[in-house]
């Protein structure tokens, strides 16, 4: 409904309506003279602008009446436009039309442009010329009406066509003489927009391959839950599809609301009263038009902020770039509700800093950042453009390829590049993008340059080396390298990472698109294109190779890297073997990554300005004495076939001699390495020992992976205070530690996997400071006695862990062998450890030890293949990761846990039992309680005892017995019959049943739903299909998904039973339930379906709650399933949704519960309900019914913890405390006898009545 009120001046008083439009323009014209011209043009630019726009495309002869649907179109419509054209008055159906249309603007004020299409306004108002003669022609016919009654009709008719011609011409139009059409069509269609005080519309780009973020801001537009506004940030470099995004969603719901899409902002307010104008374009898009001029940028602001409190806007601010800009276009007064506000920009950082968002009440804020397209998806849009189709030309496939993958996903890219190649043939491709890799294009770079010429100095210079050098390079290593190169880099790469010239990925490596990479590579090569050598760096390992053949004008190079492997021999002249006198001259060198080079001449001509050298391959079998070395902070040694590296340490004679052989020390006395911060000596096969570590006393990092030689780690290595990373992963020769690495107070990583820690010293104590310890492949000790039946740790191995720092907060032990009698009894020493890590160890149990670690955050046993039980982890634990755990079994959590993301794989549920607490729990139908099956409704249940099953993963083919399945509050059981149980009382054929809940003194307790499969022939495989209940009333739905996808049956017939929880919140009296099955199975589909349902009401006969343990569980119906709701009062309950991201998910084709995790977050499952627990266990109430219900419940629930879990050693602490809680509760209410009576009662036999007694009387707390 849309309120109109005074527009184009109508006549009548009456100035105010209501009127529901369909169309925005209504077209009036005479068919013979523009149909197939101007009106298919201008119907073309209207529609093309999003104007919804009425055309009638057939022709009435003259004479005929007007449509009816005209007349309903007319009064629909916004704005008429009638194209007053040669022929137009001869036609009666076009002055009727007239009429209608100056009647509705009369009438609701209804917008109305004459275009006076090569005819003149004084012929139409006098009607003269071509209009007098229809005129006259019109009498002619009157005049010939033999019947009176119709010429006195058609007289007055003749009477208003006059009329409406003369006020028709009177009204301000457009004159079609002596102007293109497309320039008039242009000024109609903005002039439109412009009196409606609607925005223009703009067509919808095509988005390949942004389903992703189309679905993500589909859902932000959905989201009304915001009182203040929402605000959307669209991130990205440029060119990667931020507009053209924003453009699409503007196109689709820009009619929804006040709306304003500006474009281009930072090129606009760099311009001379750029920001004015652009203010201005906003003010008047989403106010009343203001005639008068303002020239202050904050009286617009003003003017804007009061705009923005008052209309529910759509806004879209294009490419901001400073915070200027939003603040001079938001202010800081806040939005109406339910506006949406969409910013595109290549600056992260902007939109949180402005002068919006320090006000009290800040609009809700979402970030969508854009990355690029999938490689499908780039290939599709580079075709579009290159050849007009989805996919290339046969010849074109591998050229293709290659330009696409040269483009990395960036579209502006693509459509660039693709139209450039479109009709050239395949060498023409080849030889095109040849030369890309020498010269970029340069309207994509001068795209992406934009982010960077707003840099500063120093940030530029970091993106420079960042591009040249260290893109993949770890974010640590190359801070510590830059740092050294006076370059700010932690500020600097967070401007880069904001400005999206930068990424982070997931091993902290610095991740750069790599047409970002080349323009920045691009920059440099314009220092000097035809002489490398003049360049400040080079990294183009031809060009650094004949670089390095020069002795002079190399002053000036940063930065150099050469690898050997690199080089194509045919291209070059010469030996590949290098000399260092051309390093003699490089005064500016800081840089140097010599790889796999043959070194000739003296190293005394390596710069002394080098702050990082890498010499991968190195020949070299130790370091040379005359090594320049005094400022390097990195020093990499990968893969080279050094033996020894630095001097020992002992006694002082031994030391003096050594000195000059091994490490040179500076003139000066100070240590020859002094500086060095991170020694890398990755995969050095033929290293033997390390020394000498007093040279380097300000290290950090020692990382020595995979020297399989290295037997000696020098004791001098306390003299590294400030060492902070240690990795001697697969050493495997290493037969201890260093004593002195106890003294080391600073450390914070070890990394030992791989190594043999059986004949580690036991004197590994004062690592004060020690924080992360891992070691792999532990082999555990042949002495350990195989009889003891208690966790023993042997002797060096119980020395090693107990003599971990208090400190700790990562151990890991992947891969070491260690059995449950490998751990020591206890971890309480390691009272900070944060993450633990037991993968691929043949433990059976958790360890008991891993229940003293406090502040456990992450416990990994992944690829445990030997586990069946995980019970009462660490409270505080936030992640438990068990993926492919084949033999798992039991996962029990104490009530208190708080809430976790629980990382499992499918899951190999065994035949006999399975359960984890709070997901799911599995038990033969056999061993399940008789009270609870009663309870259920399920009496005289016809289940034989033994079945076929088909777990998600593998195949059973031997026959299992048949199982009760418990989750979500749902019971379920599957087996071979074709008869429903005969409580069943609602039934029918078909996949489908519905009913009312009929009207009972009683409460429900729950429904019982039964699908009878009846097969045509005998089939492996079947899968169990989706049950979906419907409450119509109540406007919920429950859609569930079975843990056990599949069975196999024996028989022609299969029943799936299950029993669901539903209390008064989810159904009663009166309500309308449908419920239905859906799914394909595999390999057959069921030639018949019957369903069935029967309702479980508490008659009251059953004195005690046997389900409160079930009850108790969080995930449940009437408990919190916000995690599995996927639109208002419907739920998918899958335990899919507990084991994988919200990716896996989608690749399994599974709906998502958006709300909840629209961000891929995992669901933070929690066991127990906290408040059906505290109910359970809680203080008694004060009234003495209530508490006499409160206690009978505690009873209960204290009988299914020693029914259930009686062999739990923690179990049964919980249950004496619990039982002394209850004597002295129900003691003070009703008397010690009668209280232990009631106990007694309500607890029933527990293995016997003397175990309950005990309990009572305190014997075992």
């Amino acid at each position: 409904m849309v309120t109109v009120t005074d527009i184009s001046q109508p006549s009548s008083s009456s100035s105010t309506t209501t009127i529901d439009y369909e169309y925005d323009v209504f077209l009036s014209f005479r068919g013979l003279d523009t149909r197939l011209s101007f009106i298919s043009h201008l119907h073309k630019a209207l529609v093309d602008a999003n104007l919804t726009t009425f055309l009638d495309n057939e022709e009435i002869q003259t004479g005929e009446s007007m449509k009816p649907g005209l007349e309903r179109a007319i009064k629909s419509s916004r704005v008429s436009i009638t194209v007053l054209s040669q022929n137009y008055a001869s036609s009666t159906w076009c002055l009727d039309e007239l009429v209608a249309i100056l009647d509705q603007r009369k009438k609701f004020g209804q917008i109305v442009i004459p275009i006076f299409f090569h005819v003149k306004a004084t012929d139409v108002r006098k009607q003269q010329g071509s209009f007098g003669e229809a005129m006259r022609e019109h009498r002619s016919k009157m005049d010939k009406e033999t019947d009176a009654e119709k010429r006195s009709r058609w007289g007055q008719r003749m009477e208003v066509w006059k009329s409406a011609l003369t006020e028709v011409a009177g009204l301000k139009g457009e004159d079609a003489k002596d102007r293109l059409e497309t320039e008039l069509i242009e000024k109609i269609v903005k002039d439109i927009y412009h009196i409606l005080g609607t925005p223009l519309r703009i067509s919808l780009p095509l988005l390949i391959g942004m389903d992703n973020s189309v679905k993500f801001i589909t859902s932000w537009l959905k989201d009304g839950s915001s009182h203040t506004g929402d605000v959307l940030t669209i991130l990205g470099m440029g060119g990667i599809g931020k507009t053209t995004l924003a453009k699409y969603f503007y196109g689709l719901h820009c009619h929804e609301y006040r709306s304003s899409f500006i474009e281009d902002i930072g090129r606009r307010c760099a311009e001379l009263n750029g920001t004015r104008d652009v203010q201005k374009q906003l003010c008047d898009d989403i106010s009343k038009k203001s005639l008068i001029r303002v020239d202050d940028v904050s009286v617009y602001t003003s003017k804007i902020e009061e705009a923005l409190a008052h209309e529910k806007v759509l806004l879209v601010l294009d490419d901001v770039d400073s915070l200027d800009q939003l603040d001079a276009l938001f202010g800081e007064k806040g939005f109406h509700s339910g506006s949406k506000i969409i910013i595109t920009t290549k600056d992260a950082s902007l939109t949180e800093r402005c002068a919006l968002f320090k006000a009290k009440a800040k609009p809700s804020y979402t970030e969508c950042t854009l990355k690029g397209l999938s490689a499908s998806a780039s290939m599709e849009l580079l075709c579009l453009h290159a050849f007009t189709s989805n996919c290339p030309n046969e010849d074109y496939k591998d050229v293709s390829g290659t330009l696409a993958r040269y483009c990395e996903g960036h579209p502006l890219a693509l459509k660039v590049l693709g139209k450039s190649l479109y009709k050239r043939s395949v060498r023409e491709w080849k030889d095109f993008i040849d030369r890309l890799k020498k010269q970029p294009n340069s309207h994509i770079e001068q795209v992406l340059k934009m982010s960077f010429d707003s840099l500063p100095d120093d940030d530029k210079n970091l993106f420079k080396h960042i591009a040249c050098f260290f893109v993949g390079t770890n974010r640590d290593f190359t801070e510590t390298i830059l740092n050294a190169c006076n370059i700010s880099t932690n500020s600097g790469i967070n401007n880069l990472i904001d400005k999206c010239l930068l990424s982070i990925g997931v091993n902290n490596n610095l991740i750069m698109h790599r047409l970002l990479q080349e323009m920045g590579r691009g920059l440099v090569r314009k220092e000097s294109p035809e002489k490398p050598w003049k360049r400040s760096r080079i990294w183009c390992h031809e060009e650094s190779f004949q670089v390095l053949k020069r002795t002079k004008d190399t002053e000036d190079i940063l930065g150099l890297t050469l690898d050997i492997r690199m080089l194509k021999s045919e291209k070059l002249d010469g030996s590949l073997d290098f000399n260092t006198d051309a390093l003699s001259k490089m005064e500016s060198l800081m840089l140097l990554q010599l790889n796999y080079v043959q070194i000739k001449g003296s190293c005394e001509n390596f710069p002394e300005e080098l702050r990082w050298l890498c010499m991968h391959g190195s020949p070299l079998k130790s370091i040379p004495s005359n090594l320049r070395m005094e400022k390097l902070v990195v020093f990499d040694m990968s893969y080279s076939k050094i033996e020894s590296f630095g001097m020992h340490y002992g006694e002082l004679q031994p030391l003096v001699k050594r000195q000059n052989q091994l490490i040179r020390s500076s003139s000066k006395g100070k240590p020859l390495l002094g500086s060095l911060k991170i020694l890398v000596m990755s995969f050095c096969k033929q290293l033997c020992s390390l020394h000498g570590f007093f040279e380097f006393p300000l290290l950090e990092r020692l990382i020595i992976p995979n020297c399989t030689s290295l037997i000696q780690v020098c004791e001098s290595i306390q003299n590294c205070d400030e060492l902070v990373f240690i990795d001697m992963s697969n050493c495997k020769k290493l037969k201890k530690l260093p004593r002195t690495i106890g003294m080391l107070k600073k450390v914070k990583t070890i990394l030992l996997n791989g190594c043999d820690l059986s004949v580690f010293p036991t004197e590994t104590r004062d690592m004060d400071s020690l924080q992360t310890l891992k070691a792999g492949d532990v082999c555990r000790n042949s002495q350990t006695s195989s009889s003891v039946s208690v966790e023993v740790i042997p002797t060096v191995r119980r020395s090693f862990m107990n003599s971990l720092p208090m400190s700790l907060v990562h151990l890991s032990l992947m891969n070491n062998n260690l059995s449950n009698n490998s751990f020591p009894p206890d971890f309480s020493s390691l009272s900070l450890l944060k993450k633990l890590c037991l993968d691929g160890n043949p433990i059976v149990s958790m360890p008991n030890c891993v229940r003293s670690l406090p502040r456990l955050e992450i416990l990994s046993m992944r690829h445990c293949e030997m586990l069946e039980t995980v019970e009462h982890p660490p409270s505080a634990l936030r992640v438990l990761t068990l993926g492919f755990c084949s033999r798992l079994r039991k996962i029990i959590f104490d009530e208190e846990m708080a809430p976790l993301s629980l990382r499992l794989s499918l899951l190999s549920f065994v035949k006999s039992s399975f359960v984890i607490e709070g997901m799911v729990k599995i038990q033969p139908l056999d061993h399940v309680e008789h009270e609870v099956l009663c309870s259920i409704g399920w009496v005289n249940l016809e289940v034989r005892k033994y079945q076929l099953l088909t777990t998600p993963d593998r195949f059973i083919e031997k026959r299992s017995r048949s199982q009760m399945y418990y989750e979500f509050g749902i019971f379920s059981t599957t087996y071979e019959g074709n008869e429903m149980p005969t409580w069943i009382s609602y039934r029918s054929k078909g996949q489908s049943i519905s009913f009312t809940i009929p009207s009972s003194p009683y409460n429900l307790r729950g429904l019982n739903f039964c699908c009878v499969l009846k097969l045509p022939y005998l089939t492996n495989n079947v899968k169990l299909p989706t049950i979906i209940i419907s409450n119509i009333t109540k406007e919920r739905t429950w859609i569930y998904n079975h843990c056990v996808s599949c069975v196999n049956v024996a028989e022609k017939s299969l029943i799936f039973l299950t029993h669901w929880m539903f209390g008064k919140n989810e159904m009663e009296d009166g309500d309308q339930i449908v419920v239905s099955v859906a799914g394909k199975y595999a390999n057959n589909v069921a030639s018949n379906v019957e369903c069935g349902v029967g309702l479980v009401f508490d008659d009251g006969r059953m004195k005690k709650d046997v389900l409160g343990y079930y009850k108790s569980w969080n995930h449940i119906i009437g408990g919190d399933l916000s995690a599995f709701q996927t639109t208002a009062g419907e739920y998918i309950l899958s335990f899919f949704f507990f084991m994988f991201d919200l990716e896996i998910l989608q690749c399994f084709r599974l709906s998502v519960a958006e709300s909840a995790r629209s961000k891929g977050e995992r669901i933070r499952f929690r066991a127990f309900s906290q408040q059906k627990y505290d109910e359970l266990c809680g203080a008694p109430k004060e009234a003495k019914d209530e508490f006499t219900l409160n206690a009978l419940q505690q009873c209960l629930y204290f009988r299914q913890l020693l029914h259930v879990f009686a062999d739990d050693e923690k179990t049964r602490s919980q249950a004496s405390k619990l039982a002394a809680r209850l004597n002295m509760a129900l003691s003070r209410h009703y008397g010690q006898e009668d209280a232990k009576e009631m106990y007694l009662q309500a607890t029933g036999p527990v293995k016997d009545r003397a175990t309950s007694e005990e309990y009572w009387e305190g014997d075992e707390t």
